[in-house]
């Protein structure tokens, strides 16, 4: 989830002014697959992905461009990587009905999308969610475990979402209610400017991160917030289907607990990974980490199961 809220000052991660983020060169082709309720936005390296396929899945208020530094290092590597943005976020429209937003609902698209992806020839095929994506790239395996080879639940957790976050979204409602979408911006841009690590992101970053909030959906905000506060425990679920599942996050989570997410690995059986320097968005905070983490479950996945699936 790309807001602010109860962040651990003595964690900070330094952001040079020419460090763009969101921004990072890449090569990726603009492209579109059909989601269950319309087309969705996505950023493509094609190539022949010689070591699998990578589905990106962003988390709420995030989009595509989240994964922008891991990109090229990714298909350097031999992986052709898609980043998606979700229905509703960004560049994917969505319908005008909040309880379209579910994570079912939610997973079913990425179901949808790995089938696109398999009969372009992607194996294995590996789905990685960052926070809120998490939620729904488990949804998606849970509704069908043969959809993906591998789950990564990047800065996710095992239930719904507490703490200073959770509350945060209490006042979005009444916020979208007054003054739909801009003003849910323009508070949380106030909100952000009292955090000293808010002031260090270049301006360029700040305009699309501004433009990019500005195009969510208001039914989507209202869907995915109401289904991230309430999404149940279902780790014995995701254990069950034998799914290899990585937990990573930041040193310094600040959505769900560095505490929470390590048991979730323990209840799954599943790799565990911290990745230092960073709080809520690896990705963006740490990418040479971030890069490195995922590579190496990659890699160890056919050692530990025998094959993929």
């Amino acid at each position: 989830m790309v807001m602010p809220g109860g962040r651990d000052d003595h964690a900070p991660v330094p952001i040079a002014p020419e460090d763009l983020r969101q921004l990072a060169d890449h090569d990726a082709r603009h492209r579109t697959f059909d989601g269950l309720a319309g087309p969705l936005a996505a950023l493509d390296t094609g190539g022949g992905g010689e070591q699998g396929t990578v589905l990106l899945v962003a988390g709420f208020t995030g989009s595509k461009e989240d994964f922008a530094p891991l990109l090229r290092p990714l298909c350097a590597a031999g992986h052709r990587v898609v980043a998606l943005d979700q229905r509703g976020q960004f560049e994917s429209p969505g319908p005008d009905d909040p309880a379209r937003y579910s994570v079912a609902e939610l997973g079913g698209d990425l179901v949808a999308v790995a089938r696109q992806l398999r009969a372009e020839g992607a194996t294995p095929l590996h789905v990685v969610g960052h926070s809120f994506g998490g939620l729904v790239g488990r949804a998606a395996v849970l509704a069908d475990p043969t959809a993906f080879d591998t789950l990564t639940l990047l800065g996710s957790g095992p239930a719904r979402l507490g703490g200073a976050r959770a509350q945060l979204l209490e006042h979005l409602t009444p916020l979208l209610d007054a003054g739909g979408v801009p003003l849910v911006h323009e508070t949380l841009e106030q909100l952000a400017m009292t955090d000293p690590q808010a002031q260090l992101v270049p301006r360029p970053t700040r305009e699309f991160l501004s433009r990019r909030f500005l195009a969510n959906s208001a039914a989507g905000l209202r869907g995915m917030a109401d289904a991230m506060t309430r999404e149940p425990d279902r780790v014995a679920e995701l254990a069950a289907t034998g799914v290899p599942v990585l937990v990573t996050h930041g040193a310094a989570d600040d959505a769900w607990t560095p505490e929470a997410q390590a048991d979730m690995a323990r209840r799954l059986g599943a790799r565990y990974e911290v990745i230092e320097g960073a709080i809520h968005s690896p990705a963006i905070e740490n990418p040479p980490r971030t890069l490195e983490v995922l590579l190496g479950f990659w890699a160890a996945v056919p050692s530990t199961t025998g094959v993929l699936r």
